[in-house]
């Protein structure tokens, strides 16, 4: 299979989704505290937008106080361990909104929900 582009010539990066939170000061804590992110930007004052990093994972979080989650899950995490993180997750009560699951495509899967209830889809391959 060819990396080549077949529609036009431009290489992609890094592609980070962008969050919207309830709380920004409360995400930051979790995705620092309970995912082990590091925070490598935020902006504003107060702070309306932050980034956070681990590995090649990247998330931009944003403010937004109206916000209500959905039942679109708005990433999904490819780790080397999914049922290590499933465990750590339940050990911090993080809201586990699948199980974890073999399924037949070659993934082992579960879904988790931030402090704002938005949902991440968590993916190893098996």
């Amino acid at each position: 299979m060819s990396n080549k582009n077949p529609v036009h010539s431009v290489q992609f990066g890094r592609l980070a989704p962008g969050i919207p939170v309830t709380d920004i000061q409360r995400s930051i804590e979790f995705y620092q505290d309970v995912l082990g992110m590091k925070k490598v930007f935020e902006n504003g004052s107060p702070v309306g937008f932050a980034i956070l990093i681990l590995g090649e994972a990247e998330i931009h979080l944003s403010l937004e106080k109206d916000h209500k989650a959905t039942s679109i899950n708005v990433a999904h995490l490819m780790v080397d361990d999914a049922s290590a993180l499933y465990d750590h997750l339940a050990t911090k009560n993080v809201r586990i909104v699948k199980g974890l699951k073999d399924a037949e495509y070659g993934l082992r899967q579960f879904i988790f929900a931030d402090p704002d209830g938005n949902r991440i889809d968590v993916g190893q391959e098996i």
